[in-house]
């Protein structure tokens, strides 16, 4: 069994957010999320929500299946009545803020993935929360794939920053990994 967390840095995600926007707006429903049709899309905000939602869930069932594991290589006989408690309390125990993209992150992602014409607004929009105290407010805007984002591989997919700035390389990736007080060593590279 590999385990997760790398040597440095922080946690890796059971998959990327690049990846999780495309198959839900191709309508998928994938990791447990809510299919939708993808003629229609969806809002930024129904989109990040569902996100993170799907993280929490993969990274509930990753927790879970090594507690189990451990739990029958000990000899323990566990129905899958007890595996369910194990996954449903893993559930409740992640938080939603575990990644570190916040919804103002999400957005410049998803900025990147418009000025690639990777998505599109629909005609369709919707009532805003936010309008039931500012009816100025505008509506939600829904976004789908345009024909671009379908035909994108997965390797372009799961870099859009690289995608729409190749002259940058890597050069523009932080150096430094962790909180600002932790000290990095330099690698040489």
């Amino acid at each position: 069994m590999m385990d997760i967390r790398p040597n440095r840095g922080g946690f890796l995600r059971p998959f990327g957010c690049g990846w999780f926007i495309r198959e839900y707006l191709l309508g998928k429903g994938t990791e447990g999320s809510t299919p939708i049709d993808p003629e229609r899309g969806a809002p930024q905000a129904d989109i990040n929500y569902e996100y993170k939602e799907a993280l929490a869930r993969a990274t509930a069932r990753e927790r879970a299946e090594r507690i189990i594991s451990r739990m029958v290589l000990s000899g323990a006989d566990i129905t899958e009545d007890q595996a369910e408690k194990v996954r449903e309390r893993e559930l409740k125990k992640v938080s939603r803020k575990f990644t570190r993209m916040r919804y103002h992150s999400f957005l410049v992602y998803f900025g990147m993935l418009k000025r690639l014409g990777w998505v599109e607004t629909t005609t369709e929009t919707g009532a805003s929360s936010i309008q039931g105290n500012y009816p100025q407010a505008p509506d939600r805007t829904y976004y789908r794939l345009t024909a671009a984002g379908r035909a994108a591989d997965e390797a372009l997919w799961s870099n859009p920053q690289y995608t729409l700035y190749p002259e940058n390389g890597r050069s523009h990736q932080s150096k430094q990994t962790g909180w600002p007080h932790r000290k990095v060593r330099n690698t040489g590279t």
